[in-house]
Order: structure tokens, then C-alpha cells, then sequence
């Protein structure tokens, strides 16, 4: 759909426009118009979906429709903080979502757009809240410092967006998102994007959103994502491991590639190595000050950065569509920030490569990722580099498998959905189960692991075992003896 069809204000129509987009995508074409009428959003929507635009604009909407309501005109010299509030995880996530409010807004005059992020000095901040505001976007833990403060002020909030809720309470900050929402009125319009409204993220959005709240579920986790391939390498050890991402980052067709890792020593470690070999690349990481990490991502955007080496939470937001590769140098805690990782390649139409090194210890979280996807991970190898170790057995099927399905990476099995894990294996010698290379224990027909009948336990009689006797030549001395007599034995036949 265009976006002339979905009621936006002309100068919003203008300023996307001018932002070279025609076409709304369709998280867009569905949750702008409801969110127009003043509904409660839970939306559902992948990385690099156009999801910021979709509430964006109808923030913006509710700027403009004010400016035009007399009764809504604020006075000059009071403080009456924001109309909009948009809560997100991380700072980087914050300045994107700024960015493009200032974009869509270009043409809205006046506009007047705040970000309160942690990390930066407080003084720009607070000057920001004592004036005039609009659109306000914060990360949960800095808004709570102006809140306890009394410098920010939330009373008129008209509009309240969490972006990544998932993520925001994986990080910790739900009673923060309690406190924020309650210095709110009741009557405002709640909008809430996550990657799945499941367990705790559910349970928020019963308790913030109306019992009116429409769901909107555009993409999910089992996207096949199309613009993007993805390939496993396995590597015997880290150096066989570092030898492989040296030569991906070699590659003639590798523009620019982020390069994620576990912890932020480990970004901090390989940034270093890379900086030696000749790349232009920089560390991002949570431990970093927001001026350093603002750099290296105006870096990243102007190619001065070849490769950026990132953690999960800092590369929240990065959105550069030049980036042509994601490379998994440490796997994520969870799988689902496997699907944002891979997000920040493959945008604004393009095509990317998410390339994943692995060893044999990584083996689980590779199962845990193919199950959440419901999609295998194609393997491939390096001449040259080719892992000396036999290549793992996975499966990729979903956790749940129907009966009768035939899950990815195996075909079913006697009871329908479970999946075969391949060929038979000839019983043991030893009359023990035979053992499998994958770790699994066959099963006989009714789903229990099969073992070899046994002959019932029968009890020797007492007469036949031999007595455990102490020999005892007198009283023994010293701290071993038992209180000072001789060790006897019992008269039942076992020993003391």
C-alpha cells in the first residue's frame, strides 16, 4: 500500500518521500491505521521490517492533530514534558529511533525531539526536559534518574511505545517499566513491539495494554529469511576458528561485516588482533563510553570501519544497509538473539551472508537455534580450512513436533512426530542398549529407552555370605579406639 492510503498528515506523506520510500511494508500498512484510531498495539515483527516508521508516524500524527487543537495548546514558561514517550533497551536503539523521528518530521514545525540515554552528561538532558517537548525516547533506567529527580514530567503523555519490550525485560528493567507506566495517565494510548509476547512479556502487556488491544503478528522467528544466507562453519579449535574468519574477511565481495562475540572482553581481544592485521575495525560494547560507541557507529556509516566487532545488546539498533556480512565469532546466550544478530545484514533490499564458526562445545546452543527457527543452518567448508574432526549430528526439527509431521533434519519415526536419528545400530555384545553418536538412547515402542531384561534380585541367604569380622588382639589405644573397647563381632553375622 502506499502511504497516501493509510490517512497520514501530507507533511508526513512529504517527509517520507523525501526519504526515498513509496511503498509501506506490512508492518506498516497494518499497524498504522489502527494505531491512528487510538488502539493498543501488540505487534510482532522482525529486525530491519520498517517497524520504527510504524509507530514513528502515528506519533507524529498525534503532534500534529494537537498542534491543531485549541484546547490542547500549551502554555508558554510551564513544564509539561512530553506527549510521546518511547521506551527502548539499549542507547543505540534510542538514537536510531530519535533519528528517524527527526527524518519523518522534518516538515512538522517546531518539532521538538528529547533522548535520555545513559552514559552522557546530565546537563543537556535536564535543559531538554525543562522546555518545551514532543517526542521524548529514553532508555528505562536514565528516565528513572530524571523521574526520581522531579526534573521530568509525564503527566500528559499521550502515547506510550515500547520498543523490544522482550529484550528491555531480559535485561532487567520490568520494574522500571512499572514505575514509568504509573507516572502516566491511565487514559493513554500504549503500543508495544516485542519478538514474541510470550511468558513475562504477555503477562506485561495484560497488565499495560487495554483489554481492547488488537495483536498484530507480521514476521516471526521462523522467517525464512530470503535476502539472507546463512552458512555454519566447524571449527576443530580457536585458531582453526581464527583462520576462518580470516579468511571470510578477506573476501572480495565482503563490504562491510560485524563481528559478534560473547562477552566484551572478548569484542575488546579480537578488535586488537584484527587493528594488527591491517583491518580498519572497532570494538562496540555496553562497557564503552556513549561518545566512543557514537563514533564508531558514525564510523560505521561512513565506511570509515571496515569491521565492527560487537556484543548482543550494543549491536541493538545498528541499522547500516551496507553491512554485508554478520559473522557469529561467539555464539548468543539465547537463541533468539541469533534472529537479531543475523537482522542487522540483508536490509533496505539488499543481500547479506551470516556466517557462523562454531566448535564441537557449541554444539547445544546450534540445536537450541535450529529448533527456535525450525530451520536448518546449511554446513560448509573452506578449501583449505576443512575441520579435521568429523562434522556433529544435529537436529533442526521444532521442539514440539506434531504427529505425523516430518520435522527439518530427520524423517518420522515409528510414533509420527519424533524424528528418526538415523540408522539402526546393532545391539551390544555385553547385553547393554547400544550407544549412539549422538548422545540419545534408542527407544522402544512405548517411548521409554529399551534395556535388556534383567533376572530379578534374589536375596543370598544370611548363612551363605561370609561375616565381616574385625580381628581385635586386646583394647585398642589412642583416639581410633571406640570408646575404649575392643572391636567384637556381632552375633547376627555382619560385622560392626
Amino acid at each position: 500500500m502506499s502511504f497516501e492510503s493509510l490517512g497520514l498528515n501530507p507533511a508526513l506523506i512529504r517527509a517520507v518521500a523525501d526519504s526515498g520510500y513509496e511503498n509501506a511494508t506490512d508492518v506498516q500498512t497494518r499497524a498504522i491505521p489502527p494505531a491512528l484510531q487510538g488502539h493498543d498495539l501488540r505487534v510482532s515483527s522482525s529486525t530491519g521490517s520498517g517497524k520504527t516508521a510504524s509507530f514513528v508516524l502515528p506519533a507524529l500524527e498525534r503532534v500534529l492533530a494537537a498542534r491543531g487543537d485549541n484546547t490542547k495548546r500549551r502554555e508558554k514558561g510551564v513544564v509539561q514534558g512530553p506527549r510521546i514517550l518511547v521506551l527502548t533497551p539499549t542507547r543505540e536503539l534510542a538514537l536510531q529511533v530519535a533519528k528517524a523521528t527527526v527524518t519523518y518530521g522534518q516538515h512538522v514545525q517546531g518539532l521538538r525531539v528529547a533522548t535520555v540515554v545513559g552514559g552522557v552528561p546530565y546537563g543537556a538532558q535536564l535543559k531538554a526536559l525543562r522546555g518545551p517537548l514532543d517526542v521524548l525516547i529514553a532508555t528505562p533506567g536514565r528516565l528513572i534518574d530524571h523521574l526520581g529527580s522531579g526534573k521530568c514530567v509525564l503527566d500528559n503523555i499521550e502515547m506510550l511505545v515500547l520498543d523490544e519490550a522482550d529484550r528491555m525485560l531480559d535485561m532487567g528493567f520490568i520494574d522500571d517499566i512499572h514505575h514509568i507506566a504509573a507516572q502516566t495517565p491511565k487514559e493513554r494510548q500504549t503500543v508495544m513491539y516485542s519478538a514474541t509476547f510470550a511468558g513475562h512479556v504477555g503477562r506485561l502487556a495484560e497488565e499495560l495494554l487495554k483489554e481492547t488491544a488488537q495483536t498484530i503478528a507480521v514476521d516471526s522467528h521462523t522467517d525464512t529469511h530470503e535476502n539472507i544466507t546463512q552458512r555454519l562453519h566447524w571449527a576443530d579449535n580457536g585458531q582453526h576458528k581464527d583462520a576462518l574468519l580470516d579468511h571470510i574477511l578477506t573476501e572480495r565481495d565482503m563490504e562491510q561485516a560485524v563481528v559478534f562475540t560473547s562477552t566484551q572482553r572478548d569484542a575488546d581481544w579480537l578488535a586488537d588482533r584484527l587493528a594488527d592485521m591491517g583491518h580498519a575495525v572497532a570494538s562496540l560494547h555496553g562497557g564503552m563510553p556513549q561518545g566512543r560507541r557514537t563514533r564508531v557507529l558514525q564510523g560505521l556509516r561512513s565506511k570509515q570501519l571496515r569491521v565492527l566487532v560487537a556484543t548482543d545488546v550494543a549491536a541493538r539498533g545498528i541499522d547500516v544497509p551496507t553491512i554485508s556480512h554478520v559473522i557469529n565469532y561467539g555464539l548468543p546466550m539465547k537463541a533468539e538473539d541469533y534472529v537479531h544478530r543475523i537482522g542487522r545484514t540483508g536490509r533496505a533490499g539488499r543481500s547479506g551472508l551470516a556466517v557462523t564458526l562454531a566448535e564441537r562445545r557449541d554444539l547445544i546452543m546450534i540445536k537450541r537455534i535450529q529448533q527456535f527457527t525450525t530451520q536448518p543452518i546449511p554446513v560448509a567448508t573452506v578449501t583449505g580450512l576443512e575441520p579435521k574432526q568429523p562434522e556433529p549430528r544435529i537436529f533442526a526439527g521444532p521442539p514440539n513436533a506434531r504427529p505425523g509431521g516430518k520435522p527439518f533434519g530427520g524423517k518420522p519415526g515409528p510414533r509420527g512426530g519424533k524424528p528418526s536419528y538415523g540408522k539402526p545400530f546393532a545391539p551390544r555384545q555385553d547385553g547393554f542398549p547400544p550407544r549412539r553418536d549422538d548422545g540419545f538412547a534408542p527407544r522402544g515402542g512405548d517411548g521409554f529407552a529399551a534395556r535388556p531384561a534383567r533376572a530379578p534380585f534374589e536375596a543370598a541367604p544370611r548363612h551363605d555370605r561370609a561375616p565381616f569380622e574385625r580381628q581385635a588382639a586386646g583394647p585398642r589405644k589412642g583416639p581410633g579406639a571406640p570408646f575404649g573397647k575392643p572391636a567384637r563381632p556381632r552375633q547376627g553375622g555382619f560385622g560392626r
